[in-house]
């Protein structure tokens, strides 16, 4: 049996549960609402900057410390910074759950020390220059940038070696001093767990932080056609990447816009895959739909010979105009088929339902079983997707791409 808990410490920290009591794990993560669109210039890249440093120290522990907890217990157990949030989970056997909890919640009060600082300075600059060598990750970040313009979103999640390299720590803790908190933070946990112990461990950890009244500004981003082409001598692939318009995470066409997307352009079987992949125009292609919290876009990415980019970009707006003007219900629900099972199976340990719970949470301040979820995935068809395609028409589109010089 399943069962959904929330509760509020005090302080107004949400605390979330999934209780399963078939699971044999439990999942725990901490998601506060913040990311590289919530930084100003001169702390650009902080966010992901301080992922690094909460695996640090902290008033209790050393990082050597941090890491040996996490051992001993034998967690799986990772972060990751988006440009709209950040996560620290982990995922352990029933038992460790007040260890693990205990450990996380020590970890979201960092030490920042400032030689941890320096030293993991030179750390993130080495990352940087490391995605500068990725083909894939600069176009992406430049047709970011290109399509997003001014907007928040259009930020570097890693930031620059610039701004890396001014950045100082009583700048990162007024950052965090500024966004980690209850009011910008959610507690969630899946798995088998006894909720109320839960909460008695969430009042000792987390009960005596300081509630933080957090407000993310919302400008709309300004969507115009637009096209660059970058140069890179040393390259032997063209690299391709169209964005354009697309409902947010807050819309409800969201869920026919993923299902648009895996029609035209999911890895295997869609209609880009056949049209540039299975007849060797292109080495990968991809269309996909992102979310983001109150804006959205969809997204092309294809790499082929430079030869042929004339051809391959051809191909993508033709197979666009195409799916406009005619999307075929069986389509649509061997599309649905596949979104199912992947989520299904992404369902079947509570850390994929913990990470969905949570995001969900950030984004809808909402829940939704894994049931619920596949009957409204089994509730779309032809119409609503046709009426994504009428409301996002995939225009305007910025066009980014990445190669040798072209004629």
């Amino acid at each position: 049996m399943v069962e959904f808990k929330h509760a509020q410490l005090g302080n107004g920290l949400d605390v979330i549960a999934e209780m399963n009591s078939a699971a044999q794990t439990t999942a725990i993560g901490f998601m506060v609402k913040t990311g590289s669109r919530d930084e100003t210039p001169e702390v650009a890249g902080v966010s992901h900057f301080l992922e690094h440093m909460m695996f640090k120290g902290t008033a209790r522990r050393s990082s050597a410390d941090v890491n040996r907890e996490f051992d001993a217990m034998g967690a799986r157990n990772n972060a990751f910074t988006s440009s709209e949030v950040t996560c620290y989970w982990a995922h352990v056997l029933p038992e460790f759950l007040p260890q693990s909890l205990d450990l996380l919640a020590d970890m979201m009060r960092p030490s920042l020390r400032p030689e941890d600082f320096d030293m993991e300075k030179k750390v993130i600059l080495e990352e940087i220059a490391l995605y500068l060598d990725k083909p894939t990750h600069v176009l992406y970040e430049a047709v970011m940038a290109d399509y997003f313009g001014p907007h928040a979103l259009g930020k570097s999640v890693l930031g620059t070696h610039e701004s890396i390299s001014a950045l100082s720590q009583p700048q990162m803790r007024q950052y965090f001093d500024a966004r980690y908190g209850p009011g910008n933070m959610v507690l969630a946990v899946a798995g088998k767990i006894d909720f109320a112990q839960l909460m008695d461990l969430a009042e000792k950890a987390c009960g005596h932080w300081t509630h933080l009244d957090v407000q993310r500004r919302y400008e709309q981003p300004i969507a115009a056609p637009r096209r660059r082409h970058i140069t890179d001598p040393k390259l032997k692939r063209h690299y391709i990447a169209m964005m354009c318009p697309g409902p947010t995470a807050q819309d409800d066409n969201r869920y026919g816009a993923q299902v648009l997307a895996d029609v035209i352009g999911d890895h295997d079987g869609s209609r880009m895959y056949w049209a540039l992949v299975d007849p060797g125009l292109a080495d990968e292609v991809d269309f996909s739909f992102y979310p983001h919290d109150h804006a959205g876009s969809f997204f092309v990415y294809a790499s082929c010979d430079p030869a042929r980019r004339e051809q391959v970009e051809a191909i993508v707006l033709t197979e666009l105009k195409k799916v406009t003007a005619d999307i075929a219900t069986h389509e649509i629900h061997r599309s649905k088929t596949k979104i199912a099972t992947s989520s299904v199976l992404g369902g079947e340990l509570p850390l994929g339902r913990m990470r969905n719970m949570i995001a969900r949470w950030i984004y809808n301040n909402e829940y939704k079983t894994l049931e619920e979820d596949l009957a409204r995935l089994q509730a779309i068809d032809q119409a609503e997707v046709s009426g994504v395609l009428r409301q996002y028409n995939f225009e305007p589109m910025t066009i980014t791409t990445l190669g040798p010089p072209v004629d």
